[in-house]
């Protein structure tokens, strides 16, 4: 019978005290990130826009496996700058600290993926004021409140369809196009912060906004394209994010880095 891995004493834990945001991470990949990184050590905000419930399940699941509570939940909508800047202050009076690393998770998309001849301007300005405009607001942000002096980390979810170019994620695949050169140009003016910037994009994950709109023919059709002929799952995009946030990786800086099982 093998013997259990012994649990690493506290002082090992990387993030260890280090205050972290996760903008939508009641639930999909942002939900397995914030609990990765709580596992890390770090203090974490899980920020929510509609649904309280899921994020204080996420919460309760942090705190519950934790010695001292280290999690609390924050509704804020990341398209609104006053909202964000709310969403700083809230992690900054909880934990006494400031703000070590944010991860910005939020994101939607048209589940009718239309063509961009079908692409209605609503549908276009709901992707792009989430995707664009609310990565744009929460690093910026990030950029004026992270700690400074080293281990402040901003990393951005975008999407490997950036690569794949399919039909009916015109605006999708735009607004994160936005996001992935706004993130390359923010980590060279951040220079002399000890802040990096990174983006990481995710191949067909296995949530719920993956699966909204799509047919069971569809998603074989994903699946069969895929190289290790599965769907990637949330706890395969959550250890690229902790190692990013942590200090090891601070000579990572200015990257888009796809996980995606080799879907392109």
């Amino acid at each position: 019978m093998a013997t259990p891995t012994p649990q690493p004493p506290l002082s090992s834990l990387p993030l260890k005290d280090r205050v972290v945001i996760v903008t939508g991470s009641s639930r999909g990949i942002g939900r397995e990130i914030a609990l990765h990184l709580a596992s890390l050590g770090a203090k974490i905000v899980v920020n929510y826009t509609s649904n309280p419930d899921r994020a204080n399940s996420v919460v309760t699941q942090i705190n519950t496996t934790a010695a001292a509570p280290q999690a609390i939940a924050v509704k804020a909508d990341v398209s609104d700058q006053d909202q964000v800047k709310s969403l700083f202050d809230s992690a900054e009076s909880a934990f006494n600290s400031p703000v070590h690393i944010m991860v910005n998770s939020a994101g939607i998309m048209d589940p009718k993926y239309p063509t961009i001849a079908n692409t209605t301007v609503e549908s276009f300005d709901s992707v792009f004021t989430v995707n664009a405009r609310g990565a744009f607001l929460c690093a910026r942000e990030a950029a004026n409140r992270l700690k400074r002096g080293g281990g402040g980390r901003i990393i951005l979810l975008t999407t490997s369809l950036m690569a794949a170019l399919r039909p009916g994620y015109g605006a999708y695949v735009g607004s994160k196009a936005a996001v992935e050169a706004m993130t390359k140009i923010l980590a060279k003016e951040l220079k002399g912060t000890g802040i990096t910037a990174n983006c990481v994009a995710p191949g067909p994950i296995a949530t719920e906004l993956f699966f909204e709109g799509k047919t069971e023919e569809i998603v074989k059709r994903v699946i069969e394209e895929s190289p290790l002929n599965r769907l990637g799952e949330t706890d395969d995009v959550a250890p690229l994010v902790g190692f990013l946030a942590g200090d090891a990786a601070e000579w990572v800086n200015g990257q888009v880095i796809r996980v995606n099982g080799g879907f392109v």
